[in-house]
């Protein structure tokens, strides 16, 4: 690589996850009863995230077939999801055992039991149980791209299937409205923010649209309309691949051939609950809303996590040059969107930076997400973007030599989660990306 400094991001970066946050088991797990066992915690939090874990590794996929290891270790934390989500299809995060205790503990979260009662949905086997539909379609991506990269169906048995119907179903059971919801959750929380918890544990009313309804956003907070689209957007793309893996790994299994009829009718109809009802017109633009409820309430804007708007090609579910996407996409990214935030510090040479990118509301206004920047790298069409955002990414990450959850808008030096294992492995893929597609850009 042509520049030092890009190149010793990418090889701290790249093996970030490999190095540092991988538990890895060949000898029969008592955990999980299977021969691999994975289980990857997200850098500085203690526990794994379904969502994290499948996107700290999905660099490492494409090698799979040239490393033997490498295989093992992936099938191991697919065994590990598998089992995970049997525990709790609507946890987002779970301990590597039950030694280790939550801090959320108390969280009012119940499931249902017998003759119309509830229980506490907390157990040990949990870290947190805000669901998200998004951490459901990263186990199902997990499964589909490994898949696709290596040919290998070691770890599509008949636990991982039970994995996925129970995926299907906590996803079917999100459609509908409020008025005629049957999912089962509910979840509470007794904080000082108030997008760690849900209106009513359930969150806010909605109209039936097709689309699925999620709680929580990748973000882990709270969605302020419960039809999230970036994540709809992706549910089309996992469920349709999902379908589609059933059928080649168990041809003459019936109970495989029927999920994949559920998934692919599934996401049919979230995709036309999209292009009903997940767009809006402003000064005679018409782009994608960030959330919806049904009722013709939207919120524009978008968030640095992923799902995102922003990522909706990297996501598989329209193309670059979409005109759709791209007219969503100048809204996004400008001062429409109230978390895209002006870029105040100086580059080297001048001007040579972004104007600005793309932050949450889980760390507020002003923090920028070097994820919504590489993002923004991985969605262009243009030369000069993309060159501008690596010289954001070099210029934030310099000091310690990682990239980081968010830094202030006006001092690289000012920012959170030093350690933040998924930003390190999606740089790394930004750089193989670019290698194959830009390699002018890098080398």
């Amino acid at each position: 690589m042509k520049d030092p400094v890009l190149a010793t991001l990418f090889a701290n970066c790249l093996p970030n996850t490999l190095d540092t946050t991988v538990y890895y088991s060949n000898t029969s797990s008592s955990i999980t009863g299977k021969a691999l066992d994975t289980f990857i915690v997200t850098g500085d939090i203690n526990a794994m995230w379904l969502r994290d874990s499948t996107n700290q590794v999905l660099p490492y996929i494409k090698f799979a077939k040239q490393d033997a290891q490498l295989t093992n270790m992936l099938i191991g934390l697919i065994n590990r999801q598998a089992y995970s989500i049997s525990i709790d299809a609507y946890a987002n995060a779970f301990n590597k055992g039950t030694i280790d205790i939550s801090p959320f503990m108390s969280d009012n979260t119940v499931k249902p039991t017998f003759l119309g009662t509830s229980v506490s949905a907390m157990t040990l086997h949990l870290h947190e149980r805000k669901f998200e539909i998004d951490s459901l379609l990263a186990f199902l991506k997990l499964s589909s791209n490994f898949y696709q990269a290596t040919g290998i169906t070691t770890p599509f048995d008949s636990e991982w299937l039970t994995a996925v119907s129970d995926v299907i179903e906590a996803l079917t059971l999100q459609q509908g409205g409020s008025d005629n919801s049957q999912s089962p959750y509910f979840f509470q929380r007794q904080t000082t923010a108030p997008t760690d918890t849900l209106l009513h544990g359930v969150g806010s009313p909605c109209n039936d649209t097709g689309m699925l309804m999620t709680p929580f956003r990748p973000s882990d907070d709270a969605t302020t309309y419960p039809f999230l689209v970036s994540a709809n957007a992706m549910a089309v793309v996992e469920l349709q691949n999902t379908s589609k893996m059933l059928l080649a790994v168990m041809p003459n299994n019936q109970a495989a051939k029927a999920l994949a009829q559920q998934a692919v009718l599934l996401a049919q109809r979230i995709k036309q609950g999209i292009a009903r009802s997940a767009t809006v017109t402003r000064s005679g633009s018409v782009f994608y809303a960030f959330e919806v409820d049904g009722f013709s309430n939207a919120l524009l804007m978008d968030d640095g996590n992923v799902p995102s708007l922003l990522s909706m090609p990297y996501l598989g579910f329209c193309d670059r040059n979409d005109p759709l996407y791209l007219a969503t996409r100048k809204f996004i990214l400008s001062a429409g969107n109230p978390y895209y935030v002006n870029i105040t510090f100086s580059g080297s040479p001048a001007n040579s930076l972004l104007p600005g990118a793309i932050g949450s509301p889980h760390t507020g206004r002003g923090y920028i997400w070097p994820m919504s920047i590489i993002i923004q790298a991985f969605t262009s069409t243009s030369d000069d973007e993309i060159i501008r955002c690596l010289n954001v990414l070099k210029a934030v990450s310099q000091q310690y030599g990682f990239m980081h959850e968010s830094f202030w808008m006006s001092s690289p030096d000012n920012f959170t989660r030093a350690w933040f294992a998924w930003a390190n492995s999606l740089f790394g893929d930004l750089i193989l990306h670019l290698a194959k597609e830009r390699p002018h850009l890098i080398f």
